[in-house]
């Protein structure tokens, strides 16, 4: 009878326990395929020693409530909210170090558009800003691997800022250059030394790069009244255009429509174009602008910054060529 039972336990190990040694934690899992979340990479540790993860960021989220997160899990929801995570690795480096950036100037600086926090997540104010794992919803089966690369991203430029004269920056930053950046003082009227118009190499390959906007010569005419009543807008639509004064790389620093010189990034809002770098035509009834790039053209251009890093550009290169003579450096305490 012994023998039986030392025979059926050895059977026993042999047939069901062993092989689940063998599997291991992993093997007891579903495969990533059958369930995508699984393919994330955990969190990161609290107080892991990296620096990011011992600063915190005061944020106030949409609903009205503030919320404070360690700098490393906000700027993995700037970055995935601002880039496509399926850019080159090293244009999501400047991202995120040009996001760490912004984030440090606001903090040391204030604003008075929300004191009880630090940042929003109004990009007309701040930047924007979605957890990682809400975000990666919506990446299908590459979920794993885009959050990985935004992790990285931050992981990669930890505690690292862009710095003029020792000081962060404002590291402003928009979609699609025309082939060039614009200077700051075209845009907002007030010179910045390190937001200086430079060379962008993204063109046709970008996603909507070229976009036509057609106005009816009616609404055009209500639009611009009411917002120069002084313009003359009587007669041909053909009439009503006159001289152009561009800017750097093709945008329009003023049209004369009427009479009246607007600036083309008025003429940019009033009608809702995706950058001021177009052309202007009257056709018959209608009013027609052809428009080039995205954004307002100040500080780094995220498809640029792409085509750099295609081009084997890294990320501590990509952000002083948009932010002239800059450095990057250690973020100052604060």
């Amino acid at each position: 009878m012994r023998k039986v039972i030392v025979l059926a336990l050895g059977l026993y190990l042999l047939l069901y326990l062993l092989p689940l040694a063998a599997m291991g934690e992993e093997g007891l899992s579903r495969r990533p395929e059958e369930n995508p979340a699984a393919t994330l990479t955990p969190p990161r540790a609290q107080g892991d020693g990296s620096a990011d993860g011992a600063r915190t960021v005061r944020l106030l989220l949409e609903d009205g409530t503030v919320e404070e997160l360690a700098m490393d899990e906000y700027l993995e929801g700037v970055v995935a909210a601002e880039m496509p995570a399926s850019f080159h690795q090293q244009a999501l480096n400047a991202q995120a170090a040009a996001a760490r950036t912004y984030t440090v100037r606001k903090q040391l600086t204030g604003t008075s558009a929300h004191p009880e926090a630090e940042l929003c997540t109004d990009t007309g104010c701040c930047q924007a800003y979605r957890p990682l794992a809400e975000t990666a919803e919506s990446w299908g089966e590459q979920a794993g691997v885009y959050a990985e690369k935004i992790r990285r991203a931050v992981a990669d430029t930890d505690g690292q800022v862009i710095l003029y004269d020792g000081e962060p920056i404002q590291a402003v930053f928009f979609s699609t250059a025309a082939g060039e950046t614009l200077p700051a003082a075209e845009v907002w009227g007030s010179e910045v030394p390190y937001l200086t118009g430079v060379e962008s190499p993204e063109g046709e390959e970008v996603p909507n790069y070229r976009t036509r906007v057609t106005v009816g010569a009616e609404e055009f005419r209500e639009t611009v009244l009411a917002a120069h009543p002084e313009a003359d807008l009587s007669g041909a639509p053909e009439d009503w255009l006159g001289p152009v004064e561009h800017g750097s790389g093709g945008s329009v620093a003023s049209l004369t429509v009427g009479g009246a010189a607007i600036p083309g990034t008025e003429l940019r809002e009033l009608f809702s174009l995706r950058s001021a770098s177009f052309t202007l035509t009257a056709e018959g009834e209608e009013l027609v602008f052809d428009v080039t790039g995205y954004g307002h053209g100040v500080g780094m251009s995220q498809y640029g910054a792409d085509a750099m890093a295609e081009a084997g550009a890294g990320w501590r290169e990509i952000l002083t060529w948009y932010y002239t003579g800059v450095t990057i450096g250690d973020c100052p305490a604060g």
